[in-house]
């Protein structure tokens, strides 16, 4: 199975009452990894594209837990999906080495992304062109 078919999208557990609403995302139970590093992204521009990168390591879930945002992600092998994160209890798996973008931020948008491992510049890829050479190695 090539990485890009391992990119799935991801419904959380919610429990909710009159008092609200609450979703729960456990490592190693609702997610495929021990989370090891969390951050979000927020006051992006609707035309700001973030991500622009692969991984080596590390695997990341996606999750819109306010406002809307979309996610490009390529393969280097000229296969692409493009995924609508627009409910705070859905996300997004993406594996190890697939490109990722994030753009199409609603302004009320705050994107949520745990990772599996600690942050690691040496394990980014940010060239799209060194991407696809790598991948078809």
């Amino acid at each position: 199975m090539s990485e890009i078919q391992k990119v799935q999208m991801m419904e959380f557990s919610q429990k909710g009452d009159e008092r609200g609403h609450l979703v729960i995302v456990e490592g190693n139970q609702d997610i495929p990894f021990d989370i090891r590093r969390i951050f979000y992204i927020y006051g992006s521009d609707k035309d700001v594209v973030r991500g622009q990168h692969a991984n080596r390591k590390t695997e990341f879930v996606l999750i819109n837990v306010a406002g809307t945002s979309k996610v490009r992600v390529c393969d280097g092998k000229g296969n692409e999906t493009i995924y609508s994160l627009d409910r705070p209890h859905t996300g997004i798996y993406l594996p190890r080495m697939v490109w990722k973008d994030m753009y199409d931020f609603s302004e009320d948008s705050v994107l949520l992304c745990l990772a599996s491992e600690h942050y690691d510049s040496e394990e980014y890829i940010r060239n799209y062109d060194e991407f696809v050479k790598i991948i078809n190695e």
